[in-house]
């Protein structure tokens, strides 16, 4: 049995073509279209609207979850609509068209300042996470990453140009290290012994014998070189000793013609002894030199702080004497100078004669010239009832015999 059926067809749609102003035009494209005529960037009319450029954004993709607060959506509406010569009025109304958003009641939880999360509003949205619709886009480029500029090639150059450094360093420190190094080259003399002593000798050289060698070369320094801060002063004018008596001492009877022949012979004797006297040396001498110079030294009775100069500044002592302790001043061309923190302390011997005290007990001394001369015309020899500690010194000193 062959049963015939039929089946509907689909119903065809009768599509009209579309002419050119027949799309739908959305408030974002009339803006942002405007916003382009005006040549202004987003920064510009953040700029000049004092509204953020992410408001600004969100306005033209009719997002209102971009904003922090709802209840300013139709204020920045209307501000950027009357920016860009729009209608404000029409301009929030097509907004709220586009994008679902109404006013919300005073007391409604849409009012709330409370921004929901990121994650809410792009749920809300339906945006997700497209970048030319979503309103966080930055619209300032990026900075570049701190590597990004670094070229492979540089990188060479850098470490080549490290290891000429490195280079350049080490030679320099090693050069130095050269210099410096001290290095003894052997010579072709061998040295020769100049004396042998036999170390358990107790340091006596003994005979010298055929294989040692005793140097005999050696001289001395001279008298002249090591005493010459000693030596005594040249006199300007010589010291001359008559030979002769006073002329009324002399005897007519033994000398010139009138001479007695029997004690002529003695007179001769006595000149030709005279002569021979003056050969030999044992008569008077033509005096030529100074004698000695007399000899200062400083003598402390008691504790005294003491510091004696030279005349070119330099320090010949400086410290404490104690009592009983002296110091012998060297004898130097120029006169050395003293300073001295307890002048009523300290004595001066001249030639084993005392002077001074320095001064009166408690008071500081300074700049005094340790001459013999200076200190025997301003000091009057020491008076030994005085100062107890003074005699008791020079008592022990007489008592102390010389060695």
């Amino acid at each position: 049995m062959i049963v015939k059926g039929f089946r509907r067809g689909k119903a065809t749609e009768d599509v009209e073509p579309k002419g050119f102003d027949d799309f739908q035009l959305r408030l974002g494209d009339i803006m942002r279209g405007e916003r382009a005529t005006m040549g202004k960037s987003l920064l510009d009319v953040q700029r000049e609207l004092k509204i953020k450029a992410a408001y600004i954004a969100a306005i033209e993709n009719a997002d209102p979850t971009a904003f922090d607060t709802p209840g300013f959506i139709a204020g920045y509406v209307r501000s950027y609509a009357r920016y860009l010569n729009m209608d404000p009025e029409v301009a929030f109304e097509k907004f709220c068209k586009e994008s679902g958003f109404a006013t919300a009641h005073g007391m409604s939880a849409a009012a709330s300042s409370v921004k929901p999360s990121r994650e809410d509003r792009m749920a809300v949205s339906g945006l997700g996470k497209d970048i030319f619709a979503t309103p966080a886009t930055p619209f300032i480029p990026a900075r570049d990453a701190m590597f990004a500029r670094i070229e492979p090639g540089a990188i060479g150059s850098v470490a080549v140009l490290i290891a000429l450094i490195g280079g350049l360093g080490y030679g320099g420190w090693t050069v130095l290290q050269e210099v410096q190094k001290v290095q003894f080259a052997p010579i072709e003399q061998t040295p020769t012994v100049v004396s042998e002593i036999d170390p358990l000798a107790g340091g006596a050289i003994g005979p010298t014998t055929n294989d040692a060698q005793v140097a005999t070369t050696f001289e001395a320094p001279s008298t002249e070189a090591l005493d010459r801060l000693y030596r005594p002063q040249a006199l300007d004018v010589p010291v001359l000793v008559a030979r002769d008596g006073p002329i009324s001492t002399i005897d007519p009877t033994t000398i010139g013609s009138l001479a007695v022949p029997a004690p002529q012979s003695v007179a001769i004797n006595d000149a030709v002894a005279q002569a021979v006297a003056d050969a030999t040396g044992t008569g008077p001498a033509v005096q030529v030199t100074d004698g000695p110079a007399p000899e200062v030294a400083l003598v402390a009775v008691r504790p005294a702080w003491v510091r004696v100069k030279a005349a070119d500044g330099s320090v010949i002592f400086e410290g404490i004497l104690n009592a009983g302790d002296s110091f012998a001043v060297p004898k130097t061309e120029e006169p050395a100078t003293l300073r001295i923190g307890e002048s009523g302390a300290v004595y001066f011997a001249v030639n084993g004669q005392h002077y001074g005290p320095v001064g009166p007990n408690g008071t500081v001394t300074s700049n005094l010239a340790l001459s013999a001369e200076n200190l025997t015309t301003k000091y009057a020899v020491a008076d030994l009832t005085r100062d107890t500690d003074l005699a008791r010194m020079v008592n022990v000193a007489e008592a102390t015999p010389q060695q």
